[in-house]
């Protein structure tokens, strides 16, 4: 099925290069070497739902344990909700990301950004659909952030936990070892994920293969437990325990938490190792682990209170505690480079302010470290475990933001297979459709927790929602009141030139976010210097829909006049916008030599006043005019040397 799924339609190119004919890196390291890295970084997050899910299935608050449960009605509900655990990682994730979402990449690129981006392509450009499929693009991505959050608490928390059934008396040294294990973590995100992924590759697969070991050894004494393979398990189980049995589907989501990441990640190291890794490696052990709980838990009742470790024989339990904690430890790293990800698209396409963003790897574009992101998350998760102290009570947290960005991406995928995809949407169309029904029942099952936690992952996902809006829509109204005070291009050069005044040597660059009104930055300069430059460049960036900008399209020069010009420039999404070095290509296109010693480049910087009178309401102007004032300067995102800037400031009432 793998092989009949179109990738998205994209511009021809060389194998390891983007539609600009830059090396992505995949194509220069081996195969084996992708796929160990893959499952050190992208497989850490699922890897670890072992770890927590049938301990919170069986947890007092669903009932299916208890002394008015007989060994037959016991034993049926450990098939059935092994079943559920099963066709779930084999629907949504073997089948929905695996198989079918991370087919439509956009250039090579994931994540539910990524997929906003190919769904807008098929509509009308500033439609009622373009803007709605937008707004649930920003509010998966939301939700995104908030599952970078709880991930590392739960998978760290979860692994520690493990001494309690060592030893009952370490309880009170949970809490401060999992913090001091989480700021570890954080510490080590600026070595890169190429490091991390080597050193993080060969200790996972070392999980994986004793979560298959563990289970086997379990099955062997209960083979009885491989019946909950067949789905009619996982239909008695709905059929038993009636309408209440729907929110055992929000313990199930905890077994495939890590698919949307694991599509996020894509981009650092190609779909092609993260499916052999997931074929191959990934699901096997998985699901020998689950069966191998499921098999001790029906020889001994008493282990559900932490089914995962019970299951582990004595003279490894120490040994397995270590290689647990480690494996939680690589399961934050998933989702945290994946923050990484989102966080650059979203930063590209203007939905939140620029920072700065550090290059970890000379041969792969896609792997970059965030500093802001990584020491807001490292606060964030930290507060949550402090707050929330036990898995048990972060997994009633945990599920809601997943299973909603799932949602949103099924909707997502509907879209480009339904416009893209024509010879295969009869089919891909049904089966979004059965993924539909399966989210639905996600978010169903965990918005019935929302008082009992899951309210956390929610007002944090809204509050991510709402700062990447305000600072969209207070970019368009700043624009707005910058064109309406600015003065047409066309009109304004024929009146300077009747009486010119001086010229001096060199270039002088005017960065404008339209193409069509004089730069105030020209017009300060004008009033205060009274002079021009002999040659006379203004700028525009544009940042593309795509991750990399084909090279027809990255660099257009229009002469206007008397040593005047135009200049576009066009940078992908995921590309580093350097400025400097575009324009000293620009020769090579057929375009004017830029000499980096004889360039000025003039920015303005705009002061934001809130009003009360216009735009948004005044908070949301408000916090936008604190963003604002504390981005990351845009001469410094597009790698603007400082001894060769002049800034000039304005101040703009919104």
């Amino acid at each position: 099925m793998a092989s009949t799924v179109p990738s998205t339609p994209a511009p021809k190119r060389k194998p390891g290069h983007d539609a600009a004919g830059h090396s992505h890196g995949h194509g220069n390291k081996g195969l084996a070497g992708l796929v160990v890295g893959a499952i050190g970084v992208v497989f850490g997050d699922i890897g670890t739902s072992p770890l927590y899910t049938l301990k919170e299935a069986f947890s007092p608050h669903f009932g299916l344990v208890g002394p008015g449960v007989g060994p037959v009605e016991f034993h049926d509900t450990v098939l059935g909700i092994l079943s559920l655990v099963f066709w779930a990682l084999m629907i949504v994730v073997t089948l929905k990301y695996v198989t079918i979402i991370m087919r439509a990449d956009n250039e090579g690129e994931g994540g539910v950004m990524a997929l906003m981006t190919l769904a807008q392509r098929t509509l009308a450009k500033g439609g009622r659909s373009a803007y709605v499929v937008g707004i649930l693009g920003i509010f998966g991505a939301s939700l995104f952030f908030g599952d970078s959050v709880i991930t590392p608490a739960i998978t760290v928390l979860g692994a520690v936990e493990g001494l309690e059934v060592a030893a009952p008396g370490l309880h009170r040294f949970i809490v401060p070892i999992t913090v001091v294990i989480l700021v570890i973590v954080f510490l080590a995100q600026r070595f890169g994920t190429e490091k991390v992924g080597r050193i993080f590759g060969p200790i996972t697969t070392v999980w994986f293969l004793a979560l298959a070991a563990i289970g086997i050894h379990n099955i062997i004494d209960a083979p009885e437990v491989l019946k909950a393979l067949n789905p009619i398990w996982g239909v008695r189980f709905f059929l038993d325990h009636g309408a209440h049995s729907v929110l055992i589907l929000g313990v199930v989501v905890l077994a495939v938490t890590g698919g949307e990441a694991l599509y996020a990640d894509m981009g650092h190291f190609g779909a092609r190792p993260i499916r052999y890794a997931w074929y191959i490696l990934v699901l096997p052990c998985l699901m020998l682990n689950y069966l191998g709980q499921g098999a001790f838990v029906l020889d001994h009742p008493d282990a559900v209170r932490n089914p995962f470790f019970e299951a582990v024989p004595a003279w490894a339990l120490y040994p397995m505690i270590v290689l647990a904690t480690m494996a939680a430890v690589i399961a934050s790293q998933a989702v945290i480079t994946g923050a990484f990800s989102v966080a650059r698209q979203a930063m590209q396409l203007g939905y939140i302010p620029r920072m700065q963003i550090k290059h970890t790897s000379h041969d792969t574009i896609g792997q970059i470290y965030v500093p802001y992101i990584n020491w807001v998350l490292a606060i964030t998760v930290i507060g949550v475990v402090l707050a929330f102290r036990s898995s048990t009570a972060l997994a009633t947290a945990y599920g809601i933001s997943v299973s909603a960005t799932m949602l949103i991406d099924t909707l997502l995928l509907a879209l480009v297979a339904r416009a893209l995809w024509p010879r295969w949407r009869t089919w891909v169309l049904p089966l979004c459709v059965v993924f539909f029904i399966v989210d639905v029942g996600f978010v169903i099952a965990n918005g019935a927790k929302f008082f009992e936690g899951a309210w956390f992952p929610v007002v944090l996902g809204l509050t991510v929602f709402t700062v990447m809006r305000t600072w969209r829509r207070g970019r368009e109204l700043l624009h707005e009141e910058v064109r309406k005070e600015g003065i047409q291009l066309d009109s304004f050069l024929p009146g300077l030139m009747l009486a010119p005044p001086v010229r001096v040597p060199g270039t002088a660059v005017f960065m404008t976010a339209d193409k069509g009104v004089v730069p105030h930055a020209l017009l300060h300069n004008l009033k205060h210097n009274k002079v021009l430059h002999e040659r006379n460049v203004f700028l525009t960036v544009e940042t593309l829909n795509v991750p990399h900008a084909p090279r027809e399209k990255r660099l257009k020069i229009e002469a206007i006049g008397d040593d005047f010009y135009r200049v576009l420039i066009r940078f992908g999404f995921m590309e580093v916008p350097d400025v400097p070095l575009a324009l000293m290509r620009s020769c090579d296109a057929g375009g004017i030599y830029f000499d980096p010693m004889d360039t000025t480049y003039f920015a303005s910087r705009e002061t934001v006043v809130a009003s009360r009178h216009r735009g948004m309401p005044i908070w949301r102007d408000r916090l936008f005019a604190f963003m604002h004032r504390n981005a990351a300067p845009a001469t410094g995102f597009f790698r603007i040397p400082g001894n060769r800037l002049v800034e000039l400031g304005a101040q703009v009432e919104i």
